[in-house]
C-alpha cells in the first residue's frame, strides 16, 4: 500500500516529496484502521493520502489536530469552493465524490452568518420534537421489525433490524410516506460510498425530497419538513431539499452503523460482557464506548485550507483538502495509550465531529439506537451470535466501515399484540431465502445455565438507565 501512484490524466500530483497512500480500493477497504495506524507511524498526526481519481488530500489522524481543524473554520473552511483541484478543473462532474464535494446551499458547506442562518433552521426544527414521542415511534417500529422474525428463532440484525429501523423512524419524522424509506436508504448509502452510480443516486434523492417539500408547502403537518419550510429564515425549495438530504443521510448511515456495532459488541466482546454481568455498564455506556471504538463515520469529508498554514508541523497550502480522521483520532495514543481501558461515560470522542459543524441530530440518533436496542434485548433476552465471530464481514468505503450481517439465534417467541400494520418491506417474499437463515425448521434451545447467565447480563445492561 505504500507506493507512489502515477497521477491519472487531469489529476493533481501528491504533495511534493510525499508518497501518498490511496484511501480507496481493495487494500484500503480491507483494513482501514490498520492503514490509519500505518500512516500514523510513518507521518505522525497528518498524512498525505489520495482519494478517488488519485486526487491529493491530507488525512488528519491526531485527536487534538482533528479538533483544531473542526473548530477553526477561518483556517479550514467547510466550503468546497476553496478546493484548488476543483478550481483547476481536476474534479469532473461525474467524479464519485461530487455529491459530497460540490457546493450546495446547505449549512454544512458554508460559514459565518449564512451558516448560522441555515443551521438555525435545522436545530430549531429538530428541537420541536418531543423526545418521548420519538422514543414511542422507535418502540413501535422496533416491535414491528422484531415481530417479522421473532417466531423463527433466527435473524440477521443488520438487514432485519439495524438498517430499516432508522429509516422507518426518520421517514416518519420528516413526514414522508413509509414507502419512501427503502429506496432512499439504498440511494443514500450508494452516495456516501463514492460508487460509479453515486451521482445518479444523488439525483434520485434530490427529486424525491423536492416532491416532499412541494407537498408539505401545500399540505403541512407536524413534522420536520413542514417546520423547516415554515421556519422564519424562509428557506427556498433548494435550501430545504439540501437540508432534508443532509439530515436523512446522516441519520440513516450513522444510526444504522451505531446500532449494528453496539449489538456486535455486546454479543462478542468478553471484556464488556464481564462488565455488564457485574453491573458496571449500562446501554448508554455501551453506545458511548462504540462511538469511541467504531464511530459510524470513520472519515469525514472535508475541510479546505483558506490560506497557507501549518498543522502538526506539516505545511498545508491554500486550497488543499483535509479529511477528518474520526476513527483514527479516537484511538490516538496521545489520548488513549491503552485501548483496553473502557472509556464509556466520556463524550470527548470525535464520532459527531466538533466545532460549528458538529452533528446537530446526535441526540436523536442516540435515542433511536438506545430505544431500539433496549426493545430488542427486552423482547429477545437470550440472543447469541449464530456464526463464529471471525466469520463476520465488513465493507468499507472512504467514509465508513459497515458490518455486512450479524446473524443471531434465540428462543422463538410470539409477536406483540399492538394492532399495528406490518412494516413495509420488513418481511421477505416467500421465494427469497434469508441471507442467514437455514431452510430447515428452527430448533428451540434447551434452557440451561448459559442461557440464564445471558439473560442476567442482558437485564443488567438494560438496568440503571
Amino acid at each position: 500500500m505504500s507506493t507512489t501512484p502515477v497521477p491519472q490524466p487531469g489529476a493533481a500530483a501528491p504533495p511534493p516529496g510525499c508518497p501518498a497512500h490511496r484511501l480507496y480500493g481493495p487494500e484500503a477497504e480491507a483494513d482501514p484502521m490498520g492503514l490509519y495506524e500505518k500512516l500514523r507511524a510513518e507521518y505522525g498526526a497528518v498524512a498525505p493520502v489520495l482519494v478517488q481519481g488519485d486526487l491529493p488530500a491530507w488525512l488528519v489522524l491526531g485527536h487534538r489536530e482533528n479538533l483544531d481543524v473542526a473548530r477553526t473554520p477561518s483556517r479550514f473552511a467547510r466550503d468546497p469552493r476553496h478546493w484548488r483541484d476543483q478550481q483547476e478543473g481536476n474534479v469532473p462532474a461525474d467524479h464519485p465524490l461530487t455529491p459530497m464535494t460540490a457546493w450546495q446551499p446547505a449549512c454544512h458547506l458554508v460559514e459565518g452568518v449564512e451558516h448560522e442562518r441555515l443551521r438555525g433552521a435545522i436545530t430549531e426544527s429538530l428541537a420541536r420534537f418531543d423526545r418521548r414521542g420519538i422514543r414511542r415511534y422507535v418502540k413501535r417500529f422496533a416491535d414491528q421489525l422484531i415481530d417479522a422474525f421473532a417466531q423463527s428463532g433466527k435473524a440477521d440484525l443488520v438487514a432485519d433490524f439495524a438498517e430499516p429501523l432508522p429509516m422507518l423512524v426518520m421517514t416518519q419524522l420528516v413526514g414522508a410516506p413509509e414507502s419512501y424509506g427503502p429506496r432512499l436508504v439504498e440511494a443514500a448509502r450508494d452516495m456516501i460510498k463514492g460508487t460509479e452510480t453515486a451521482v445518479a443516486s444523488f439525483e434520485f434523492v434530490s427529486v424525491t425530497l423536492r416532491e416532499l417539500v412541494e407537498r408539505k408547502r401545500v399540505v403541512p403537518g407536524r413534522d420536520f419538513t413542514t417546520w423547516l419550510v415554515e421556519h422564519p429564515t424562509a428557506l427556498g425549495d433548494d435550501e430545504a431539499v439540501e437540508h432534508l438530504r443532509l439530515v436523512l443521510i446522516a441519520a440513516f448511515e450513522t444510526t444504522a452503523n451505531l446500532i449494528a456495532n453496539t449489538l456486535r459488541m455486546v454479543l462478542t466482546d468478553r471484556r464488556f460482557r464481564a462488565n455488564l454481568s457485574g453491573g458496571h455498564m449500562t446501554l448508554p455506556d455501551a453506545l458511548e464506548q462504540v462511538l469511541w471504538d467504531e464511530p459510524p463515520f470513520m472519515t469525514m469529508l472535508g475541510r479546505w485550507a483558506t490560506g497557507d498554514t501549518e498543522l502538526a508541523g506539516t505545511p498545508i497550502k491554500a486550497g488543499d483538502m483535509l479529511l477528518l480522521g474520526l476513527g483514527a483520532g479516537n484511538v490516538d495514543p496521545e489520548i488513549r495509550p491503552d485501548l483496553t481501558v473502557p472509556v464509556h461515560g466520556n463524550r470527548s470522542h470525535l464520532a459527531f465531529s466538533s466545532g460549528p459543524h458538529e452533528c446537530p441530530g446526535q441526540d436523536i440518533g442516540r435515542a433511536i439506537a438506545d430505544t431500539g436496542i433496549d426493545t430488542l434485548l427486552t423482547r429477545l433476552p437470550d440472543l447469541e451470535l449464530a456464526v463464529a465471530e471471525d466469520e463476520l464481514q465488513w465493507t468499507s468505503s472512504l467514509l465508513s466501515r459497515h458490518l455486512v450481517a450479524l446473524p443471531v439465534r434465540f428462543t422463538p417467541r410470539g409477536s406483540t399484540v399492538t394492532g399495528s400494520t406490518p412494516v413495509p418491506g420488513a418481511g421477505r417474499p416467500a421465494a427469497e431465502t434469508p441471507r442467514t437463515a437455514p431452510a430447515d425448521p428452527p430448533t428451540v434451545p434447551v434452557a440451561g445455565k448459559r442461557q440464564a447467565g445471558r439473560s442476567s447480563w442482558w437485564s443488567r445492561l438494560r438496568g440503571r438507565r
